[in-house]
């Protein structure tokens, strides 16, 4: 293993890592739907919705998810070269 494998080894274990501590920290989907059938969709808090903790953690959620797949198609490719 030539050091650029082992430093990808690295990122593709850490951002891992970022993204189940993220998916961990997002909020159930099911709290949304109750606040729908009772009529709560449309209250002040949930208009600002894209400015909270949870569509932050959703944003990170997938730009992780993105470098993941590129660094694991990067370390296949590497393989693949050897």
């Amino acid at each position: 293993m030539n050091a650029l494998e082992i430093i990808i080894g690295i990122l593709v274990i850490l951002v891992s890592l970022v993204i189940i501590a993220a998916v961990l920290l997002q909020q159930g989907r099911r709290a949304g739907i109750n606040g729908a059938i009772s009529g709560g969709a449309d209250t002040f808090l949930s208009k600002n919705k894209a400015r909270t903790f949870d569509a932050l953690i959703a944003r990170l959620t997938k730009y992780f998810a993105i470098a993941f797949f590129v660094l694991a198609i990067v370390a296949n490719i590497l393989a693949l070269n050897k």
